[in-house]
């Protein structure tokens, strides 16, 4: 279970007993809106913020990653070429059929409906607007859902106390549909929108708060 700070909070945020609530992310990256689109709602960021690591771990890549290849490759150099090697390889490429991305199939990465003017797609717009970072809480109250984030770029799911409500969303604009017994770690859940549109959750935290959320929506 989140600690106790994560669930005062979030009775103060809502101003009651929370019925349910998890931490959850958008589980694929956003994908690019139309330009147009995107200006009207203030080009907000559509990417969530990187850890420092990620940066060391470039600084590294460039520096020790990239000189290594270029050693390796300026050996190859001095190396006897291999004609029969060399017409296999090439006669392979012009042979090999010619793979298609998957993603093109799919413009809305299979997050949410595809429709970028109604509430989900101006949800996602926002998404990263509020908080760098990736993880959301969502919370159910008795009338309504709250979704709130910190505005850290790390937090502890089972520590975090300085979550704000960033959207809400009565029960008559949103149905929040999931299944329980959902394995963890693969888990997800979807927020239905009244004008048709959805938005899919998923990267819960594997916690018994996540259990309960599951339990809570599927019933």
């Amino acid at each position: 279970m989140a600690k106790r700070a994560v669930h005062r909070r979030a009775r103060k945020v809502l101003g009651e007993e929370p019925v349910a609530l998890v931490w959850c992310e958008i589980r694929k990256p956003i994908p690019t809106p139309p330009e147009d689109v995107h200006r009207a709602a203030g080009k907000g960021r559509l990417k969530p913020g990187r850890h420092w690591l990620l940066y060391v771990g470039a600084v590294v890549f460039f520096f020790v990653v990239i000189p290594m290849m270029l050693i390796d490759k300026l050996d190859g150099l001095f190396d006897p070429p291999s004609r029969g090697r060399g017409r296999g390889r090439a006669g392979g490429r012009r042979n090999e059929p010619r793979r298609e991305d998957p993603r093109r199939d799919d413009p809305a990465n299979g997050i949410f409906d595809g429709d970028w003017n109604l509430t989900a797609g101006q949800l996602l717009l926002r998404w990263y607007g509020h908080s760098p970072n990736p993880k959301r809480l969502v919370m159910l109250a008795r009338d309504r859902v709250r979704i709130a984030t910190s505005p850290r770029r790390r937090l502890s799911p089972t520590k975090a106390d300085d979550f704000q409500a960033v959207s809400e969303f009565s029960f008559d604009q949103v149905r929040v549909e999931g299944e329980a017994g959902q394995p963890r770690g693969f888990a997800t859940f979807r927020l239905c929108f009244a004008d048709g549109s959805w938005l899919e959750l998923g990267r819960l935290d594997e916690t018994e708060d996540a259990d309960h959320f599951l339990r809570t929506v599927g019933g």
